[in-house]
């Protein structure tokens, strides 16, 4: 049986990740409380962050810029998306 979750992103129970995907406490804190349909929305942003800012993930910057809009697009409900972004129509 999948393990559920009260996700924080969608605001409401859905099933919870298979392990931590992210290093350290936070990581912790995403697999307890978000769902995998959430975390692959995060997913689909980032790439779309990494893509349109050309993020270079060698650079600690990078990375840390990264790490801050997760946690906004995960914990604060913020509206994360790429400068320029637009999407392709439907």
């Amino acid at each position: 049986m999948a393990r559920m979750v009260q996700c924080v992103k969608l605001k409401r129970e859905a099933e919870g990740l298979d392990y931590p995907p992210y290093p350290g406490d936070l990581g912790v804190r995403i697999w307890q409380s978000i769902s995998k349909d959430a975390w692959a929305q995060w997913m689909d942003t980032q790439t779309r962050l990494v893509n349109e800012n050309r993020l270079n993930l060698a650079d600690a910057r990078a990375r840390k810029y990264l790490a801050q809009q997760m946690e906004s697009f995960l914990f604060e409900d913020a509206d994360v998306e790429a400068q320029g972004y637009v999407p392709p129509p439907a």
